[in-house]
């Protein structure tokens, strides 16, 4: 069965181009032209992938985003016309899994998207019903769910995934390179800025919960789930 990939971007020509190009590698593909119809289309056609525009008008990708990631875990690569750090970063906290910056080799496309979905059946393979748990602290990852004190934590899917990593990895040290090829994949390419975006806003969440336990930076190595007691 073919994979449905949604394209939501205000450009048609971008919309035809990457419909037409995907549809050659046996995607199935629907596009949406702006923020709002990608979302409706979002909840009628239920792709496997969600390639999306940041510069739009009304509903920019970020906001698309955002209400995406509020009913759902499926991957989203997000568009740029841009090539700031700002802009990578700020999709990854908002939850996408991967970026691809305008103008666009084909060639580039067709491997983020197969990496991307590998990714996501991977991890929808690994996942089982284990709850992970520590003082006040609880990760169901079949269920895409973190509890802090008893109450769900709202969190996107790649925070969850790096903190279900480490904290399955009680005291071990991990590198940027390590944690990029365990989480996103070993073809993942983007960089390691990456990982210290994504640890930032996990300790910003986790920030005094236990004192048992913390998220620990070990300069010039790595990062570490550490048991204080």
């Amino acid at each position: 069965m073919s994979h449905k990939i949604l394209v939501i971007d205000d450009d048609t020509n971008i919309c035809e181009l990457l419909k037409l190009c995907l549809t050659k590698e046996d995607y199935e593909v629907i596009t949406a032209l702006g923020g709002a119809e990608g979302i409706a289309m979002f909840k009628v056609y239920e792709p496997d992938l969600v390639i999306l525009d940041i510069m739009m008008p009304k509903k920019d990708g970020w906001q698309v985003c955002r209400e995406i990631r509020e009913i759902s875990s499926k991957p989203i690569i997000m568009l740029t016309a841009k090539n700031e750090v700002f802009d990578k970063v700020l999709g990854l906290e908002l939850g996408a899994d991967d970026y691809i910056t305008k103008p666009m080799e084909m060639k580039e496309v067709y491997a983020r998207v197969k990496a991307v979905l590998r990714r996501a059946k991977n991890q929808e393979n690994d996942s089982d019903i284990e709850i992970i748990k520590f003082e006040n602290l609880e990760i169901s990852l079949q269920k895409y769910e973190l509890k802090l004190r008893n109450k769900t934590v709202d969190i996107p899917p790649k925070e969850l995934e790096l903190l279900n990593f480490l904290v399955s990895n009680v005291n071990r040290v991990f590198t940027r390179d390590q944690l990029l090829d365990k989480v996103w994949g070993f073809d993942y390419l983007g960089d390691s800025r990456t990982v210290d975006v994504h640890v930032k806003r996990l300790r910003e969440k986790l920030d005094g919960v236990s004192d048992k336990w913390n998220l620990k930076t070990v300069w010039g190595v790595g990062y570490k789930f550490e048991l204080l007691q």
